[in-house]
């Protein structure tokens, strides 16, 4: 569990974290992430009442996926769950999750698709679109593109470590990473309740980037995905351009813009083929 300033919400997950009956040896890692706050003073006194719960320190602010990547790396079980520190997550749906890791998923994710959920209104239509964006260029329903409750193969994680961002996209991109490459992944529906603080998202630049991490994570695993969609449009405006030199030009007349479209069209077909190529063959 990644946490940076979070001292309103974080006793009362780490509380009901280890307060959970799985049947097998767990503990709970919280990466503290340079809060300024309380947290850390909170973290020390819940450390003496809960022995299963360990906590690691970052100096500075490194980011949610940083303290994520971090959390990874330290896990010493085969399966390991993220959730937040800030109490909007059913901590209680953690043994479902489970039960889908155990039926053979890499990954098992709660969908934030519950009868009782509370994402602000200003944030739903940029969540959608980026949510269709992904589902179409992944080739698969996403359900929930960057739902922070999951259940992962420790192993399947590290796998893909060095692409993995250090900040809000960790999600996104392991997401997309595994749609992208055949990994089996399962989702089941939860609520999500208000948070506890002050949110750290900035919905404008954290949907443009969001985005174009989608395309760039799209474009490593499956080029085409993004190069034929282009090449389609490219060849329709010069249809276009095609259809208003020989209908409306007198005398009919091949225009530059033309004959400069369908360049472009060559070359963009040609750059996503040699893309797809070379991602083919790092494979090998």
């Amino acid at each position: 569990m990644p946490a940076y300033n979070e001292e309103k919400g974080i006793s009362g997950v780490v509380e009901r974290l280890c307060g959970l009956e799985l049947g097998v040896p767990t503990f709970v890692l919280v990466v503290n992430d340079g809060s300024t706050d309380g947290t850390a003073e909170i973290l020390e006194d819940l450390k003496r009442r809960f022995p299963p719960l360990r906590v690691i320190e970052h100096r500075q602010n490194q980011g949610y996926g940083a303290a994520l990547k971090t959390g990874f790396g330290r896990a010493e079980t085969e399966v390991v769950v993220i959730t937040d520190a800030d109490g909007t997550y059913p901590e209680d749906r953690i043994p479902d999750l489970l039960e889908r890791i155990d039926d053979g998923f890499d990954m098992a994710v709660g969908a934030r698709l519950g009868a009782d959920v509370h994402i602000p209104l200003i944030r739903r239509p940029a969540k959608a679109a980026l949510r269709h964006l992904a589902s179409f260029l992944a080739g698969a329903t996403i359900p929930d593109l960057n739902s922070g409750l999951r259940a992962f193969r420790r192993d399947f994680v590290l796998e893909y470590r060095p692409i993995l961002p250090n900040g809000f996209s960790f999600t996104t991109t392991i997401t997309l990473a595994a749609m992208t490459n055949g990994h089996p992944v399962d989702y089941i529906k939860i609520n999500y309740a208000h948070r506890a603080g002050s949110s750290k998202i900035r919905p404008i630049r954290d949907t443009l980037g969001f985005t174009a991490l989608i395309i760039r994570t799209v474009l490593y695993f499956n080029p085409l995905k993004v190069f034929y969609p282009l090449t389609l449009a490219m060849i329709a405006i010069l249809f276009a351009f095609l259809a208003h030199d020989i209908f409306w030009e007198t005398p009919p007349n091949l225009g530059d813009k033309t004959v400069l479209m369908f360049v472009a069209c060559v070359q963009l077909l040609t750059v996503g083929l040699l893309a797809d190529l070379i991602e083919k063959k790092s494979r090998l």
